[in-house]
């Protein structure tokens, strides 16, 4: 049935003219929030969306099914602080883990900081947190209903009390306590006015670097860095492994930064008054440097610095000239190496990308050789802990098939073995009757793409089955296995079929990846998506009308993309938090950082790119009698301050009145708006719970699936 939607007021004296080009912007009212005209708009597309979703007969069956499944406890790895450790337990339905604390590996753990307790609606999340390194305080970031703006608090561990004060306007922050444990270095945007809340636009300028000595009020911190001609900049602090150098860095984008070191011992008389005294060891943004530790003056760091697929690298602080860095771990010609920890004095932990699939190895820490690499199926490692004065390490790992295993490693035995320290299990779901399996598929250009698919083991290629893809594709980010209810959920009760294409834009093959999907390269991203859909459709895995994509944020961009570009393709978009208007992105809240993966919209070349992508300005009927858009249902909520609602707000209003006005397009074209939710990260439980539901509905509805037992 044909959906009559809400009628929006389009302002057509609204042009700007952009490097030559005139740029309609009808919708731009809807930028700001707070107008009555803009919350009437969501409230009318809310009534519509959501009797849509709701009247799915399925509806019931999946939210109850999700809820049961849902309700296993969730576990995070052991760390340890001083002498006790800490971890995070979720026993299931709780809308927020929960923080405990532990004398030893073996003792009854005791609940340490409940988030729970402090809002009705599990709005409130902890998303930030250190310990001190005798392990005697803590400090942690609160979030209001999922915005990422912080408010810092400070808790005394013995007695489990709060300090008085707390830290405002925090947002994008570092936590590192000084040597000493009475403070702590962070950030904030001290110049921040008007709202801060999570429903503002306006972008945040002048971050600073601050040091606070517990105790005492927010206005007697200190400034310790800052860069008032870089107003762009976010600055970041971390304390080295020896406990006296500071490690700073400053990032404009979202890739490369600089690094700077101050010695805290050098302070006249210790003590941190001002401004700190910085060395400047990298002082170009053209890569990325993550410190990893240092042997006195020898510091080593994880970068892309001459290698795509990353290396280790050390730099001596007395004699830092490029030419001096010596090579640790050398890059690898294919896998690339995540990441990399300092352990057991004298050791490393590294982490590779091996096709899309987790690889842990450990190494010597004076020479980087190999020394072993611990047993992983295919999969990824999502958790991990372990210090440089601990001789004890945790990782965690899951897969498409596998909620969790948490192993425990004591690196003083002979022989290093891993032992399961808690293995995580789905009560009656048998996990037995799926399977995975990797494909590398040719993208436009010719291009192998890996692809995960997992389905039943007794799953028929008749071409009928319902299949849903999931990409991203940005930001050097990997789309590794991992374990998901709702997934499985479609699979077994909506006899689905799971594809993750890993397409360019993000890291799974390194910065070569990455550029491959960035820039003027972006179409790239979505001609591996649309090639992923026609390899499902030839292989037999599924048909146009059972085919859904969904992508969330850079990903909702992808899938929106996608369905102007091919909307003979697929039966149905999920489009989670889309960035979609890519010529303003850059003047709302954070978006100028997306500069460094889309390009800058006021340099000519790159907006020229732009426009001819933006899923905002590419909307058009297609030409064919017989193609209409896939019924699209696009996600956003109102505390969103990384991609800002306005952004799929513009993008459904524009979709209704160009396309959803043609006599041929009956697939819905919706929108659902939540209240107190932001982004994702925080989201309670409950909320999270909701929206599968919400989004399987859909695919009920408008693939025409059918719920099996």
């Amino acid at each position: 049935m044909k959906l009559k939607y809400p009628s929006a007021r389009r302002d057509e004296t609204v042009i700007e003219e952009c490097h030559g080009v005139k740029v309609a912007d009808p919708f731009r009212w809807m930028e700001d929030p707070d107008a009555e005209e803009t919350k009437a708009f969501v409230d009318a597309q809310n009534a519509i969306s959501r009797p849509f979703i709701d009247s799915c007969p399925s509806r019931g069956n999946l939210h109850s099914r999700l809820t049961k499944l849902w309700d296993f406890p969730k576990y995070t790895c052991p760390y340890k602080r001083g002498n006790r450790y800490h971890f995070s337990m979720n026993t299931g339905l709780q809308n927020q883990s929960v923080l405990y604390i532990q004398d030893t590996l073996e003792s009854e753990p005791r609940v340490f900081l409940d988030p729970n307790l402090l809002s009705d609606d599990g709005t409130v999340a902890l998303s930030t947190s250190k310990f001190t390194k005798n392990g005697e305080k803590f400090a942690y970031g609160l979030s209001h209903s999922g915005s990422d703006w912080n408010t810092v608090h400070f808790k005394n561990v013995e007695t489990g009390k709060d300090y008085p004060e707390k830290l405002e306007k925090v947002k994008y922050s570092s936590l590192a306590w000084s040597p000493d444990n009475e403070g702590i270095f962070y950030g904030c945007y001290p110049d921040q006015h008007g709202r801060f809340d999570g429903c503002e636009t306006e972008g945040s300028i002048n971050h600073k670097l601050y040091y606070h000595k517990i105790g005492t009020p927010q206005t007697e911190d200190i400034l310790v860095v800052e860069f008032p001609e870089n107003p762009l900049w976010r600055i970041g602090a971390e304390l080295s492994d020896c406990q006296r150098y500071l490690i700073v860095t400053t990032m404009k984008d979202c890739r490369d930064n600089m690094v700077f070191i101050c010695d805290l011992e050098a302070l006249p008389g210790g003590q941190i008054t001002g401004k700190l005294p910085l060395i400047q060891i990298v002082n170009e943004l053209d890569s990325d440097y993550d410190y990893v530790t240092n042997e006195g003056r020898n510091f080593i760091f994880h970068t892309n610095k001459g290698a795509q697929n990353y290396h280790l690298v050390k730099i001596n602080i007395d004699d830092y000239s490029q030419d001096k860095w010596e090579t640790l771990v050398p890059e690898h010609e294919k896998d690339v190496l995540s990441w990399s920890v300092s352990v057991a004095h004298d050791k490393l932990v590294l982490c590779y990308i091996h096709d899309v699939k987790s690889v842990l190895q450990l190494h010597d820490l004076k020479s980087g050789a190999h020394l072993k690499t611990f047993p992983l199926e295919v999969g990824s490692v999502v958790g991990f802990s372990g210090q440089k004065d601990q001789t004890e390490i945790f990782y965690q790992f899951t897969s498409f098939l596998t909620p969790g295993i948490i192993y425990h490693v004591d690196l003083t035995l002979p022989t290093i073995e891993p032992k399961v320290f808690r293995d995580i299990k789905v009560e009656n779901f048998d996990l037995n009757q799926f399977e995975t399996t990797q494909v590398f598929y040719p993208s436009k250009d010719g291009t192998k793409v890996p692809m995960f698919i997992v389905h039943k083991k007794d799953m028929v290629k008749d071409g009928k089955n319902p299949c849903l893809v999931y990409g991203y594709g940005g930001f050097n980010i990997s789309l590794q296995p991992t374990f998901s209810v709702t997934r499985l959920i479609f699979i077994r009760h909506l006899g689905g079929i799971l594809a993750i294409p890993n397409i360019r834009g993000g890291g799974e093959y390194g910065e070569k990846w990455h550029n491959g999907g960035r820039l003027l390269n972006k179409q790239n991203s979505f001609d591996d998506m649309a090639a992923a859909a026609e390899y499902l459709i030839e292989q037999k895995y599924t048909c146009q009308g059972k085919l859904a994509i969904q992508g969330g944020s850079n990903g909702g961009m992808t899938v929106g993309a996608c369905s102007n570009q091919r909307p003979d393709l697929f039966g149905a978009v999920i489009c989670q938090a889309g960035v979609m208007d890519l010529l303003r992105f850059h003047k709302f809240t954070i978006g100028y950082c997306w500069v460094s993966d889309y390009g800058s919209p006021e340099e000519k070349e790159h907006f020229i790119n732009l426009k001819g992508i933006s899923p905002l300005h590419n909307i058009k009927v297609p030409e064919r009698n017989d193609v209409q858009y896939p019924a699209i249902l696009v996600f956003t909520a109102d505390h969103d301050d990384r991609v800002v609602p306005l952004h799929s707000l513009k993008y459904i209003a524009e979709l209704q009145h160009t396309v959803g006005t043609s006599d041929k397009q009956t697939n819905p074209l919706l929108i659902y708006v939540d209240t107190k939710s932001g982004h994702g990260h925080g989201k309670p439980t409950a909320k999270v719970i909701d929206e599968c539901a919400d989004i399987l509905s859909f695919l009920v509805k408008t693939l025409d699936l059918t719920y099996i037992d």
